[in-house]
């Protein structure tokens, strides 16, 4: 399926509009639509894969800033630590440190959203509300120079009942304005990333800074 034109570019318009960026979820989407979307201005591409985004990231323009959006294991850290942009899905110390001594290896600081579950559903990853807590802690108490904690990442439940999402986006916020006050003006803390094709709108109501959206832009998947 190609790229839906207008549809991309009446979703860049409203998000423009709000201030929010853009991060097209391109999981198992062949290069050609990649490109497509590259061509009309797309700079920020989500990938869930470690393998998969490494071959694109290898084919693909250079100047393309890559999140991985997908449950990240440590020992995979190392392939992505040398592009990557922006990892979406931090959900423990051990994770973090991993990241950071992959960044100090190839002399670069690598960005980093804190995963926080607040859907309900077990199918998802991340921290719960007292272990953000801890993990916050223990980061602005730790010597990790190669990491940066930009903010916070969050996936809603999946569900017809926009009570129940734009309570789950309303805690996640809560959470983001407290830490941002904890950390220091400096530490660049962001990115609120909530909301994907289904339930942006909300999202972006709720206060988020940066959407994920692939099925509105590529299709669904087959």
């Amino acid at each position: 399926m190609a790229i839906d034109v207008e549809r991309y570019q009446q979703i860049v318009k409203e998000l423009t509009a709000m201030n929010t960026k853009l991060v097209a979820v391109s999981k198992m989407k062949p290069i050609e639509e990649i490109q497509e979307l590259y061509d009309l201005g797309q700079r920020d591409f989500g990938e869930n894969y470690v393998q998969e985004l490494v071959e694109k990231a290898e084919e693909l323009p250079k100047d393309i800033r890559w999140h991985f959006i997908g449950h990240l294991q440590s020992n995979k850290v190392k392939y992505i630590a040398p592009f990557i942009h922006l990892i979406q899905v931090v959900d423990s110390l051990k994770l973090l440190q991993e990241i950071n001594k992959e960044a100090l290896k190839n002399k670069r600081n690598i960005d980093c959203l804190l995963q926080v579950y607040i859907a309900r559903e077990e199918t998802k990853f991340g921290l719960d509300e007292k272990e953000l807590n801890e993990l916050m802690t223990k980061f602005l108490s730790s010597a990790l120079q190669n990491v940066r904690i930009k903010g916070l990442m969050g996936m809603a439940s999946f569900t017809e009942n926009a009570e129940v999402v734009k309570n789950e986006f309303r805690f996640l916020k809560s959470a983001f304005d407290k830490y941002a006050a904890l950390t220091t003006p400096d530490s660049q803390f962001t990115t609120l990333s909530m909301g994907m094709s289904a339930d942006y709108k909300i999202a972006i109501e709720e206060g988020s800074t940066m959407i994920r959206i692939g099925s509105l832009l590529f299709g669904s998947r087959s």
